[in-house]
């Protein structure tokens, strides 16, 4: 883990990920899970996790560099870096007093998560994240801006981001709950993926229709997002774009092996697809099939699984009544 940044720019735009807590995810195979009782597993694995790193893993997996930032400590956090190392991704963290969290994710008859609270990230080392950012983005680059704050941090934390990559021309993609998303939006950023629930968490309703769920992707289209993404889970995903079309994707058939980390790879499998193309509806097919990916999977999509889904999706445009 680094303190400094060395990042070497040649010609090219390039693309971040934050991620302000990750996590180790110790994912447990246990198939008839009783609590009270002793347990065991009939398999484990250890995964390196957090929205952002999740993120950085999909994309280079589908053949795009970057360079993963955020904060880690510990020997949780070396693990993560040699992790992304592994992958082909550039780690370059925020070193932080105390052990990046190690989360509990046991699969059975039902999913159970235990997530740690993570290390405190101060004031200091947030500055020392902002100086790298202000000293690499130049216009055209892309950040990913995902998962919740650390012990810490608030939403001004994302606020500033939001910002600074306003200011520079550079794309923010942001994935993030309620008052932190609000409070980025001003600053436009690039695209955003709430689920339904946290839809309507935002805007504190129940929403019992697909009219009423694109009008208020509509509204935070209005509030300043540019494309709103949102995942329906097994029932498929929307998109709202930036030049008003609407699009829809199904999910392919598949086996439910881990729900986690599934909408990180929607995002990052259909940003992966847009850098090159700017074409709508081949990013959400690829991200649709990105998504299912990992949800059919132990950990995070392979390319192999991703490009095996793709002819499986179907787009459809819907119209607005």
């Amino acid at each position: 883990m680094l303190a400094l940044f060395f990042t070497l720019k040649v010609g090219e735009n390039m693309i971040y990920t934050i991620t302000f807590n990750p996590a180790v995810d110790l994912v447990i195979q246990v198939p008839n899970c009783q609590l009270g009782n002793l347990n065991r597993s009939i398999g484990e694995e250890y995964v390196a996790g957090g929205k952002g790193i999740n993120m950085s893993i999909v994309l280079k997996r589908l053949g795009i560099d970057n360079i993963a930032t955020g904060f880690l400590g510990g020997f949780s956090g070396e693990f993560i870096e040699e992790f992304l190392e592994i992958e082909g991704v550039n780690p370059q963290f925020i070193s932080v007093e105390g052990t990046t969290r190690i989360n509990v994710k046991v699969k059975g008859e039902v999913e159970t998560e235990i997530n740690a609270a993570g290390p405190t990230v101060d004031a200091e080392k947030f500055q020392q994240l902002m100086n790298y950012f202000e000293d690499v983005l130049t216009e055209g680059d892309i950040v990913f801006l995902a998962g919740n704050a650390a012990p810490g941090l608030d939403e001004t934390s994302y606020v500033e981001i939001a910002r600074l990559c306003h200011a520079r021309g550079v794309k923010l993609v942001l994935d993030t709950t309620k008052n932190s998303l609000l409070a980025c939006l001003p600053y436009q950023p690039f695209m955003i993926k709430p689920n339904q629930h946290e839809l309507e968490e935002l805007f504190g309703v129940k929403i019992k229709t697909q009219e009423e769920m694109l009008n208020y992707a509509f509204q935070l289209r209005e509030k300043g997002a540019r494309n709103v993404l949102i995942s329906c889970g097994g029932e498929g995903a929307f998109l709202v774009s930036e030049t008003e079309q609407v699009l829809f994707s199904n999910t392919p058939k598949g086996t439910l092996v881990n729900s986690v980390g599934a909408g990180d790879s929607m995002l990052a499998g259909f940003m992966a697809k847009f850098i090159g193309t700017s074409d709508y509806r081949k990013s959400l097919k690829q991200g649709a099939a990105s998504g299912s990916a990992t949800a059919f999977s132990v950990g995070i999509a392979t390319r192999e699984l991703i490009e095996e889904l793709i002819p499986h999706i179907k787009i459809e445009e819907i119209q607005r009544k």
